[in-house]
């Protein structure tokens, strides 16, 4: 098979002021920021991995502007790194050597919200907040959800196929997308802003962009679906004996309530009891049992489905499926429980230096997963903790392990290959929903076939056949 081209970052100087002239030419010289005025924030994302110097910085304000920068890039062959929000842990905005980093920060707005088609039209700057209000204020729910929501930005949602606490009902961010415009590595528009949930008019051609981290082309604009709004959740908080009877217990409210459990959040005993000390977040049940659910159900009328609520967790009681529970009879209640769930920045800065774990599996398997990696860490790691949790319904488990020692590299190496090699075991992903980026590129191939490598390298090449989009990512 060819070799993917790629951008030579060691060009001599004279070909990095042309691409400089010229950049400044399409785009206006103060719009080119280098040096000094590249402030550090562009250089590493949440997974705390610093970038380096990149030759410019672009904030375009619209799409002719990105298709102007792609066009100048690829004709001169140099590196493109795009980047949203920053909130990745896997590397995949992070800049490399030499490279024009285009940020799509001042891309930003929602520029419709369709009653009728029930979507909403933002710009890929948009942070994922901003949209989520404005389906809201129009009687809507944008379903996409997620921890870093006040930061990420919806374009990044859609480059890395974001997921986040409400999958299980409605799905990842590619269920989510009905219509994108994309800017190609030449600097070539698709318009595909489609608003229709049908639409066979040839083969969908936003899967390509959707979960690709940007090596097939940047998008710009973005129709998304909406659903029905609520008004708030019934939500509990419950202990429970093993992971069987998480199960149990997640078959039988889907059943019982008509498909409407909208999260299903599973913590081990060393997360909570992490989450309700260093975290400091107050502990609603005791923190001697084995297992935790944060389920809530979101309705337009939480009051008047409490009832069914309290039916399935009095069943699951009697049963044996659960050991103890709280259900929030407040606001404030339900806020005190999602804390526990969103406590993981304060363990990250409890727990550093760490090394944090995406994966996902069959739900069949999570349980003996987690056995595995515990007994792992017990007798080749021990002292160093670690805390498991994650969007169990739907199969993703996170996994935050640390502090590590000071051979940290070393270390966190050796738990990589152990951990990932235990993902390849039991058929799972090394990534659920951050993406591959940088870090997990040495491990794709734990969970794609080569076959499957092969034909992604031939499509980034099919999109960009001079190499230039997000080098180094995913893929080499």
């Amino acid at each position: 098979m060819t070799d993917l081209p790629s951008a030579d970052l060691r060009t001599p100087n004279a070909a990095a002021e042309a691409v400089l002239s010229a950049l400044k030419t399409v785009m206006g010289e103060s719009e080119v920021l280098v040096g000094a005025a590249i402030s550090d924030k562009y250089l590493r994302d949440w997974s705390g991995k610093r970038g380096e110097m990149p030759l410019a910085l672009l904030r375009p304000r619209a799409t002719a502007d990105v298709a102007k920068a792609l066009a100048v890039c690829h004709a001169h062959q140099w590196p493109v790194v795009p980047q949203g929000g920053l909130t990745g842990l896997a590397g995949g905005a992070v800049p490399s050597a030499g490279a024009v980093v285009i940020s799509l920060e001042r891309m930003t707005g929602v520029e419709e919200v369709d009653a009728a088609s029930a979507t909403i039209t933002v710009l890929a700057g948009t942070p994922l907040q901003v949209a989520q209000e404005a389906a809201q204020e129009a009687g809507f729910l944008l379903a996409l959800d997620l921890g870093a929501r006040g930061s990420c930005q919806v374009g990044g949602n859609i480059a890395t196929n974001a997921g986040g606490n409400r999958v299980i009902r409605y799905g990842m961010a590619r269920d989510l997308v009905l219509g994108l415009e994309v800017v190609l590595a030449d600097g070539t528009v698709l318009p595909m802003m489609n608003k229709m949930v049908k639409n066979n008019a040839g083969p969908d051609l936003k899967g390509l962009f959707i979960g690709t981290e940007g090596t097939m082309g940047i998008v710009t604009r973005a129709v998304l679906r909406l659903h029905a709004g609520v008004t708030g959740a019934n939500t509990a908080l419950i202990a429970l004996p093993d992971f069987d009877a998480v199960v149990a217990l997640l078959r039988y409210a889907q059943q019982r309530l008509s498909g409407l459990v909208s999260a299903y959040e599973v913590m081990w005993a060393d997360y909570y009891r992490s989450a309700t000390t260093v975290g400091g977040i107050r502990a609603p049940l005791a923190d001697d049992h084995p297992l935790y659910v944060l389920m809530d159900m979101q309705t337009a009328e939480p009051a008047d489905n409490a009832d069914r609520f309290d039916a399935v967790l009095e069943h699951a009681l009697e049963q044996g499926w659960v050991l103890d529970a709280a259900v929030a009879k407040s606001q404030a209640d339900a806020e005190d429980f999602w804390a526990l769930r969103d406590s993981v920045a304060e363990m990250l800065d409890a727990y550093a230096p760490t090394l944090n774990f995406d994966i996902s599996f069959p739900i069949s398997q999570i349980g003996v997963c987690v056995e595995r990696l515990r007994k792992i860490m017990a007798e080749a790691f021990p002292g160093i903790h670690a805390m498991y949790f994650g969007h169990v319904g739907d199969g993703n488990l996170h996994i935050v392990v640390g502090p590590l020692p000071d051979d940290h590299q070393q270390t966190k190496r050796a738990v990589e290959e152990a951990f990932y090699g235990v993902t390849r075991e039991l058929g799972g992903s090394v990534s659920a929903e951050h993406g591959i980026g940088t870090h997990k590129k040495p491990y794709l191939g734990h969970s794609r076939s080569q076959a499957e490598v092969d034909l992604i390298k031939r499509m980034k090449y099919a999109l960009d056949p001079k190499g230039i989009l997000n080098p180094g990512k995913i893929v080499d």
